[in-house]
């Protein structure tokens, strides 16, 4: 491929007044509308003065151009271009949006997290984003650093990382059949401890599942909450196992848990094989195989109404250092082992212990949703105050989720799994042309878009009329 060397290709003028360079916008908002994201924004949230006015259409705004593409607030002004205020109304000034968002308090943040929950609920009456969810869901827990620069923002601080930033924490549900979406999520500054407000977390993100669930059935299903060793404590466990969730989290190798592996008979280890190979961190190495046994265990026993029954499952693999020296002509007495441990209370008549090794190693894929957030909406926190950086992380969740639901109702199963940086490039990014007759607007889109299929099933599942309900 090369720059055709044509006259009428060298030249550039922004003249058009009809194209608009995110036509995807029209069918995903129109599944925003069908969730109900304005009415909920209007109906809970209560920002004060002039700036909280219109509540609904502000919302709608920002998570429209965070689907975009936008990852600060002066990229808001991507929805004002060329002929966008013929197809969208109350196209908001950046500056509008901004004097908005730092207009929030931790309660205003608390009420757009409300409309996030709902609005997550709307999503999946509308769409299969979280088809499956009644019968097993699968709930994890983790915080990522969201790395800023400059003196001005609140409450930016070096945690864990050593990078200087504010702490996300967040939980997402997944399925089989579907994968993660965002459930429940929290802006901390940045030397916040892992598990700090991890209990109220995992209650509001049970309390959505568990919802979600019984919109697909009056039962509900299991509801399995993973983490890593940050969360192993009585307040996130314990409010997950009140609510009948089970847990699978990871622990530290303390003397009690130390002890408790030590009466593992050798005769219980079984051999498993990694369809892949594994990295592990702390050798630096990639592994193939590994042997995993369990043992019952008692978790929180320092009170008696604190203690939580379960299995300590352990995942041992060869101490790389161990076969160094070996090789090295220093052989041991006994061959070493490393072992990595974590505490379910899944019944082992529901999994075995090669079953439930192999679910808790999945809990990597929220870093996957870290990531995702980080090179959309979440690439800055734009502002200097913490509570308009606390509801900017609230409006990428929707936004996320948003763009999650639209990809699963193309049929397309490429699509439902992609990431957002995917989904935005074929289904969102898509220039047209906006023509009007008899009083009807016409989209005209690139003719052989690669897309065009997964883009026309979007566009007339969202705008089908409702089904009809026999009486």
């Amino acid at each position: 491929m090369q720059l055709s060397h044509t006259p009428a290709a060298t030249a550039a003028v922004f003249d058009d007044p009809n194209l608009i360079g995110s036509a995807g916008l029209v069918p995903i908002l129109r599944l925003a509308e069908k969730a109900a994201l304005a009415a909920l924004a209007d109906e809970h949230l209560s920002v004060p003065s002039d700036k909280g006015a219109h509540a609904g259409a502000k919302v709608t705004a920002l998570v429209a151009g965070m689907v975009a593409g936008a990852d600060s607030i002066e990229d808001m002004a991507l929805l004002r271009h060329g002929g966008m205020r013929r197809v969208f109304e109350r196209c908001y000034a950046p500056s509008t949006l901004g004097s908005f968002l730092r207009s929030f308090t931790f309660g205003h943040v608390r009420q757009l997290d409300a409309v996030a929950s709902r609005f997550l609920t709307g999503l999946a009456e509308a769409t299969p984003v979280l088809a499956g969810v009644s019968e097993v869901a699968v709930v994890d827990i983790d915080d990522t650093i969201v790395e800023v620069h400059g003196y001005a923002k609140q409450g930016a601080g070096f945690g864990y990382t050593k990078v200087r930033g504010l702490n996300a924490l967040i939980a997402t549900v997944s399925t089989d059949a579907s994968p993660p979406v965002i459930v429940a999520q929290r802006l901390r500054k940045g030397s916040a401890n892992s598990a700090r407000g991890a209990q109220r977390l995992v209650r509001d993100a049970l309390k959505t599942v568990r919802t979600l669930a019984r919109e697909q059935s009056k039962t509900g299903g299991r509801v399995l909450v993973r983490a890593d060793s940050a969360y192993y404590g009585h307040p996130a466990i314990g409010a997950a196992v009140k609510t009948g969730a089970e847990v699978s989290v990871t622990v530290r190798l303390d003397p009690r848990v130390k002890a408790a592996i030590s009466t593992i008979a050798d005769d219980s280890w079984t051999t498993i094989e990694y369809p892949r190979a594994v990295f592990d961190e702390e050798s630096g190495s990639w592994i193939s195989s590994a042997q995993v046994a369990e043992v019952p265990y008692v978790a929180f026993t320092s009170k008696k109404k604190t203690q939580v029954p379960g299995r300590l499952v352990v995942r041992r693999i060869p101490d790389a250092n161990a076969e160094t020296k070996r090789r090295a002509g220093q052989d041991g007495l006994f061959e070493l082992w490393r072992h990595h441990a974590f505490f379910t209370t899944t019944d082992a008549e529901t999994a075995d212990t090669v079953a439930v090794d192999k679910v808790h190693r999945a809990h990597a894929v929220i870093e996957q949703v870290h990531a995702d957030l980080k090179s959309s909406a979440l690439a800055h926190l734009p502002s200097g105050k913490f509570t308009a950086n606390a509801a900017w992380l609230v409006l990428a969740v929707m936004a996320f989720n948003l763009t999650r639901a639209a990809a699963t109702l193309t049929g397309a199963r490429r699509l439902a799994r992609a990431t957002t940086a995917t989904i935005r490039r074929t289904l969102v990014a898509v220039p047209a042309r906006v023509a009007t007759s008899a009083r009807r607007l016409t989209l005209h889109l690139p003719r052989a878009w690669p897309w065009q299929h997964a883009w026309t099933v979007l566009f007339e599942r969202v705008n089908a009329p409702p089904a009809t309900v026999a009486t």
